[in-house]
């Protein structure tokens, strides 16, 4: 099974003082996904909770709704020519009735860690059509509670804690208790398992749940909370222009900048108690 850290010998240079020490990285390594045997994309993600990237991944294209659109889920042997099994090809077979991704929509087999949309074929194609709709959800959060979020995120990382090189997602409920968290060098990987998780605990649609993330806040990530039935966005770094137009197009509250007691709230501030 891949690891989710690996160890390097480093030179630590601090001012005039030099030495060296063993240091740990955050694991990266290829994740391909396949669906009816058929490759569909492939992803650079920390290893772990793998299912649960795959699943949240095909919730986000808008092929499954459920964890009963799932038959199967295996890592596939004899992936290399040795025929060992490297962990890091992944099939999921669909329940009959279930349509497979519609190839003209499909990313370009590839994804990198830092960008989840590269490979969509028009912006029309990344306008995926929701399965819920999140605008009406009722909703409301004291500000006061909000900005406790990214120090409560920020304890739940622990390989962060190691590495230093994660992104995190925190799916919280309305009181600000963590429902799960997940990690990993990709924030849009990050997301997936979180919504990995609940399809395969039949919590979707995620109604009135905060996501909460490390990073910025992208068109995609948007996209996924709404795929999710997620109904407010919070982040800790900057959205990007897409993002706040697709959060007010789908009814959602987006959140930026939320650092100790300030933020942003760029769609949705009806939701935010201040």
């Amino acid at each position: 099974m891949g690891r989710v850290t690996v160890q390097r010998k480093v030179m630590r240079v601090r001012g005039a003082g030099v030495s060296h020490r063993v240091d740990a990285l955050a694991a990266e390594e290829p994740l391909e996904i396949r669906v009816n045997g058929r490759p569909v994309t492939i992803t650079m993600r920390t290893p772990g909770h793998d299912f649960d990237l795959a699943a949240g991944f095909l919730v986000s294209e808008g092929v499954i709704g459920s964890a009963d659109d799932i038959i199967a889920m295996r890592y596939c042997a004899g992936a290399v020519e040795d025929g060992m099994n490297t962990y890091n090809v992944l099939d999921l077979s669909l329940a009959p009735g279930v349509e497979p991704p519609d190839t003209s929509l499909e990313r370009n087999f590839y994804t990198t860690s830092s960008c989840g949309v590269c490979g969509k074929a028009s912006l029309d194609a990344v306008r995926t059509v929701a399965r819920w709709e999140v605008a009406g959800d009722p909703l409301r959060v004291d500000a006061e509670l909000v900005a406790a979020l990214p120090d409560r995120l920020r304890a739940a990382q622990r390989v962060f804690d190691r590495t230093g090189g994660l992104h995190a997602a925190g799916l919280f409920d309305a009181s600000g208790a963590a429902l799960c968290v997940r990690e990993d060098v990709g924030r849009h990987n990050a997301v997936d398992k979180l919504v990995g998780w609940a399809v395969r605990e039949g919590r979707l649609p995620l109604r009135s749940t905060v996501l909460m993330v490390s990073g910025r806040a992208s068109f995609e990530l948007v996209q996924k909370a709404v795929m999710a039935g997620i109904p407010m966005l919070a982040a800790v770094s900057a959205p990007s222009s897409l993002a706040v137009e697709l959060a007010a197009e789908a009814g959602l509250t987006l959140l930026g900048f939320v650092r100790g007691t300030s933020m942003n709230v760029y769609a949705g501030e009806h939701r935010v108690v201040a």
